[in-house]
This record gives C-alpha cells, sequence and structure tokens, in this order.
C-alpha cells in the first residue's frame, strides 16, 4: 500500500536540474511541500519560484556547516532525496587525490553530514533516498573506478542504513543514462556520438527522462513497504 505525499515536506539535494527537479515537481504536484536545495543561491531561489516550491536552500555538500546553514528552520522532513554529486573520472595513478575524494565526499560523507543534521526532525514515518547509478554495477574502465566504487558504496550504506535509522525507509536510485544537464556536460562534445553508440546497445534503443527517472524516485518515497532496495531504471542496461 502506498503512502501519500500529500502533505508531506520533502527536502531534495540537487532539485534545481535533472532528475532532482523533475522529482520535486512530481511530489509537488502530488501534494507534497518541496524544498529544493541547490549549489547556486540564485538557481535554487529562481526555480522554487518558478515552479511554486515551498522552499529553496544552498549548499554546498562537501562543506557540512552549509548542510547545517540549509536545513536550518525545518521543523520536520518526511523525505529525504540526496541526489547531490558531480562526475569524479581519473585514473588512480595519475589524477590528483583530493579530486578522486570528492565521490566520496558528495556522497557518503555528504549524506552523513546531513543525516546527522537533521537529527530527529526526519520522521520516523519518512524516508531517505540515495542516488547510485550504472557504474556501481558496470565500472567503464575510463578513469571511472572512484567513482563506481562511491556509487556502489551508497547502495551498501542505504541497506546498512535502513537498519539502523528504522522504521525510517532507506533505498536507492540506479539511474542509467538518463538525459539531462549533467550527461551533457560529462560527455562533452562527443555527446551524440555517444548517445548513438549508447542507445543502439539499450534494448528500449533510446535514452531516460529525467520525468521517468523523477517517477521512480517519487515510487521510492510514497511505498511505504520498500526498504534497503536499490530500484534500477536503466532501460536494460544491465541486460546488455
Amino acid at each position: 500500500m502506498s503512502n501519500s505525499l500529500q502533505d508531506c515536506t520533502v527536502v531534495i539535494f540537487g532539485g534545481t536540474s535533472g532528475i532532482g527537479l523533475a522529482a520535486a515537481r512530481q511530489a509537488e504536484a502530488a501534494g507534497a511541500g518541496v524544498i529544493v536545495v541547490g549549489r547556486d543561491a540564485e538557481t535554487a531561489r529562481r526555480v522554487a519560484a518558478e515552479n511554486g516550491f515551498a522552499g529553496w536552500r544552498a549548499a554546498d555538500v562537501t562543506r557540512p556547516e552549509t548542510i547545517v546553514a540549509a536545513l536550518a528552520g525545518i521543523r520536520r522532513v518526511d523525505h529525504l532525496v540526496l541526489l547531490a554529486g558531480t562526475f569524479v573520472a581519473g585514473t588512480i595513478r595519475e589524477a590528483q587525490v583530493d579530486h578522486l575524494k570528492r565521490a566520496f565526499d558528495e556522497r557518503i560523507w555528504a549524506a552523513v553530514h546531513t543525516l546527522r543534521a537533521l537529527g530527529d526532525r526526519l520522521a520516523e514515518t519518512g524516508s531517505v533516498t540515495f542516488v547510485s547509478g550504472a557504474l556501481a554495477d558496470r565500472p567503464t574502465g575510463q578513469g571511472t573506478a572512484v567513482l563506481a566504487a562511491a556509487s556502489a558504496a551508497m547502495e551498501a550504506f542505504a541497506r546498512g542504513l535502513a537498519l539502523e535509522l528504522a522504521p525510517r525507509r532507506v533505498n536507492t536510485l540506479s539511474p542509467g543514462s538518463i538525459d539531462t544537464p549533467l550527461l551533457a556536460r560529462t560527455l562533452g562534445a562527443h555527446r551524440d556520438a555517444s548517445v548513438a553508440a549508447l542507445t543502439g546497445t539499450l534494448p528500449i534503443r533510446r535514452l531516460g527522462t529525467a520525468e521517468e527517472a523523477g517517477a521512480a524516485l517519487v515510487i521510492l518515497m510514497s511505498n511505504g513497504f520498500m526498504t534497503g532496495e536499490t530500484l534500477h531504471i536503466d532501460g536494460g542496461a544491465r541486460l546488455v
């Protein structure tokens, strides 16, 4: 039986674009009060105003003090979604170690600091949702080993927290190739050729949309009997 998002407070880190914004819009349409958190304050303010969200905050998830400040004044959070994170690429023998560390800082440690900052304000009947990615299952071997490790760690972290934070639910969304600004930035000038190669191998024969991935996030928020799970939305990529 699904839980309604009506009158729930939903906080989405990474909610100003892409999958996070799509999920924010859908949660708001379902009756939730949505607060989006982005790195840039002006962008967060504009996105919240344009979509009629309940509020916005700005935070750099690699700086714990900004997470604490962003969550100040929020009395209760029913559903927390943590999507912030950049595409951290680099080989372990050549890339700067501080750069590679960002993969974990933006994911595992950002989640730790956010949950500690919220404390008991995270409702016992609520949920936490992380994001991992296809690299957790299938590293590319192109300088993504550390990012793949961080993505897989998020899934293991969620399973552990599902027990530690119970009865709060903790799940992970693992998106494949989703047509978002992050994907465009990652692929750069080679976007068209890379997309053609990707879609040619997928059973679905196309990229996923932010709206489809956002709908999967809403499922993880609203299904009250789902915890410790990783929901894959990848167009069948793990099959080929």
